[in-house]
């Protein structure tokens, strides 16, 4: 599995918390840090960040995403309004499990600033360790996994016929809007290098 790292400027002093977090509780994943990191002067809001990582995830350049803004609702919405992204909010433990074993989804987002106060960083990690404890899409309890799956299939089936294809709205994009997400190498080269998907890089180099 290769999971990728990325959120706003707004919380860019938590990106290397989330890292080592992510790669402690998913020893066996390819963890790939994409920033914002704190060092950086360039600004990232949640809605240039989620189109990066809708661009990761409808191109098959990686099979997760964990990010997160300061309450963790905003990056969620902006996130689940990308096709292929099935991005859930996971304040707690609990949370995180059930989204990881019921909704089976590709992409969480944190709550990094809304209270994250003292052992903000034990809840961070106790939360992304029952994300990746156990089976994605199993079913939650387990007498009722085969409704579970069953409705999630429904979901995500529903949502790919209500959106376009990512090289569709990649087509339709107001460049200028996004001009400081388009401009994040690490992220573009990334899924240029790295895609499943030849229409969307078409695309994404005829708008560079």
């Amino acid at each position: 599995m290769k999971i990728a790292v990325l959120q706003g400027s707004s919380q860019k002093d938590k990106n290397q918390l989330i890292y080592g977090v992510v790669k402690q509780s998913a020893p066996s994943a390819e963890v790939i840090n994409f920033g914002v990191f704190e060092e950086e002067q360039e600004e990232l809001t949640y809605v240039e960040a989620s189109f990066l990582i809708g661009l990761l995830l409808s191109s098959g350049a990686v099979d997760f995403v964990v990010t997160g803004c300061s309450s963790g609702q905003g990056m969620m919405l902006a996130c689940n309004a990308w096709p292929k992204v099935c991005c859930g909010y996971v304040p707690t433990p609990q949370d995180a499990f059930l989204f990881g074993r019921i909704n089976g989804g590709n992409a969480v987002s944190l709550p990094l600033g809304l209270g994250f106060g003292w052992c903000g960083e034990l809840n961070l990690q106790y939360t992304l360790q029952a994300l990746f404890s156990g089976e994605f899409g199993c079913g939650y309890p387990a007498e009722d996994s085969w409704r579970k799956q069953r409705d999630t299939k429904l979901l995500k089936d529903t949502c790919d016929k209500n959106k376009l294809d990512m090289e569709e709205i990649i087509e339709k994009l107001d460049k200028q809007s996004f001009s400081r997400a388009l401009a994040r190498k690490n992220v573009i080269d990334y899924v240029l290098e790295n895609s499943k998907n030849e229409k969307i890089n078409t695309a994404l180099r005829q708008l560079l």
